[in-house]
């Protein structure tokens, strides 16, 4: 017995310490402004995840210890599910800044590059370079360079289906954030029942364990009459 108590007493300090450690990133925190933030989300999401799931096996492990091992088990499950879900919830806004964040850095580049394009090319047609005569050389033929005007046409366009893909990703996140508050609705539905259920099993052993006390007394008071009249 002093062995199982110990036992017990070690899967509860694990437990203790894995939710503890579970805490440290909340479900709400605010968007993520630098890549360095995002990076440090993702790689404690990452830790974090770990950290639930040694809470579960802990829990589990307590579960098999008590009489309702089912219902024990079911809100460890619980549990877990939740905060998986709370953590894939951070992992997709902060992979959606660091995607968002390259498409800005490659329109920028994009735009420094056109200025300069554009400005050797005002540059070229105020001094013309001398072409350097060769007649012994063949001509060959030159690729057309892309205007000023054909360069800003592309970085509108580009531009265009960004915000297209912006747009579609929003839906999808409001899509997932509403998936996942009905899930929590139905996870409190779910816990209530269970609870409902504890409830009406305790108060039915209750009944059986009075009705028995009931019914021995019943019998012994019996039996003291009979002996009496004997």
């Amino acid at each position: 017995m002093a062995f199982q108590f110990k036992r017990s007493m070690i899967l509860f300090a694990a437990l203790v310490a894995g939710s503890a450690a579970a805490q440290q990133l909340k479900p709400n925190v605010p968007p993520a402004e630098t890549v360095e933030q995002a990076d440090a989300r993702l790689a404690q999401v990452k830790e974090e995840r770990a950290v639930a799931e040694n809470a579960f096996a802990a829990q589990e492990a307590v579960c098999y210890t008590k009489f309702f091992v089912n219902n024990c088990l079911d809100k460890a499950k619980e549990q877990r599910r939740l905060r998986l879900n709370e953590l894939r919830a951070i992992e997709i806004d902060a992979n959606h800044f660091k995607r968002k964040y390259a498409v800005d850095e490659r329109d920028r580049d994009l735009e420094q590059r056109a200025r300069k394009d554009a400005d050797d090319a005002a540059k070229n047609a105020a001094n013309p370079p001398r072409p350097k005569a060769d007649p012994a050389a063949k001509p060959r033929p030159q690729p057309l360079a892309k205007t000023p005007a054909q360069r800003q046409a592309e970085h509108d366009a580009r531009v265009r289906e960004r915000a297209a893909q912006d747009a579609a990703q929003a839906g999808e996140r409001a899509r997932k954030v509403e998936q996942f508050e009905a899930k929590q609705a139905e996870s409190k539905q779910r816990q209530e029942e269970i609870a409902r259920r504890q409830a009406e099993r305790a108060a039915k052993k209750a009944k059986r364990e009075a009705d028995a006390a009931a019914k021995a007394a019943a019998d012994a008071e019996r039996a003291k009459q009979k002996a009496q009249q004997k």
